[in-house]
């Protein structure tokens, strides 16, 4: 019996070390982060976890190199936008070394928590104007989630709030999530900030962002590039960027769009289905449209990644994700 039990510890040992192996080696099949990109990393301080950049005009972004928050000094008070749970409770101490203004206003770019969900930090401002689209406000009053305070200054498609003499644009767009999602716009700081469509130096999320409409956030790169802005800030990761990143996130964007386009709707899915179902028959309906799926997503990987592995950072680790959510659009909303 205790040799039994010997030979099973061994076994599980060695299936557990396999296993470990085995995912090592999967991760070591993603290339490494391009060196022009690593280049622009922030410069983040170990002990506060997050680092302050001037990108001029009293205008502040702040990063721990995953998420990213910003503010707006002006001459009678400090307007913030966002405040990640990563890093939201050092927002105001990074904010007092730069100004003795007060904190007047805190700006949510949209609902997710992982981009407000620390704005409890906030909560003892004493006339604090939390500012959030109508959609976002009532998900958070559903949601009644203590690390998101609710929004006290609600509006419907566009605000402008004046503050020291300067302004900051909002409008809200749906090009993320279901409740609606803000640029914010400072003409004055030549600043755009519109969270999870456009992040520097890398391919998108998964799945674009993990947008909710694929057929808006296409569209969302023109609408940027109608404001006059230098500075774009996108929310996530390790820069911030210009025109010139929305630009080639839009062009990435377009290409896996027409390539999966193109790949879907040449296919011949009659023959692709037909040939599965001489190996596993025609029961299954939901296995062999699998199959059709599964052959536009791997022939459109492969021709777009050779394309774009040395131009964005993240392309192999996301690229079937992206074309996957361009199917979706493809097959069931998009015009032939």
């Amino acid at each position: 019996m205790k040799r039994l039990i010997f030979i099973l510890a061994v076994a599980a040992a060695w299936c557990s070390s396999a296993l470990a192996q085995s995912s090592n080696e999967d991760l070591k099949r993603y290339v490494p982060i391009l060196p022009s990109v690593k280049a622009q990393f922030f410069d983040v301080d170990p002990k506060l976890g997050y680092a302050v950049k001037n990108v001029g005009r009293d205008m502040y972004v702040i990063s721990d190199n995953m998420w990213q928050s910003a503010f707006f000094v002006t001459a009678d008070g400090v307007i913030v936008f966002d405040a990640p749970e990563s890093f939201g409770k050092g927002i105001p101490a990074a904010i007092a070394k730069v100004t003795d203004q007060p904190i007047k206003y805190l700006v949510y770019s949209h609902a997710h928590k992982d981009h407000i969900g620390g704005s409890t930090v906030f909560k003892d401002i004493k006339d604090l104007k939390i500012v959030a689209v109508d959609g976002v406000a009532a998900f958070l009053k559903e949601e009644n989630d203590p690390n998101r305070l609710i929004p006290n200054v609600v509006f419907a498609d566009r605000k402008t709030i004046t503050l020291g003499g300067k302004s900051v644009e909002l409008t809200r767009h749906f090009y993320h999530s279901v409740e609606g999602d803000l640029f914010i716009y400072v003409p004055s700081a030549k600043f755009m900030m519109a969270v999870d469509c456009v992040t520097p130096g890398y391919a998108p999320f998964q799945g674009f962002d993990i947008t909710a409409n694929f057929g808006q956030y296409m569209k969302v790169f023109a609408e940027l590039m109608a404001y006059d802005f230098e500075t774009f800030c996108g929310g996530h990761l390790t820069a911030t960027g210009s025109k010139k990143d929305v630009e080639i996130t839009e062009e990435f964007t377009m290409d896996v769009y027409q390539t999966v386009k193109r790949v879907h709707n040449n296919l011949d899915q009659n023959a692709v289905v037909a040939q599965a179902a001489q190996i596993v028959g025609t029961d299954n309906k939901f296995l062999l449209f699998k199959v059709v799926l599964d052959r536009v997503t791997s022939d459109s990987v492969k021709e777009l990644q050779p394309r774009w592995i040395n131009r964005l950072a993240g392309v192999d680790v996301w690229m079937e994700s992206q074309v996957r959510a361009a199917i979706l659009y493809v097959r069931w909303d998009d015009k032939y």
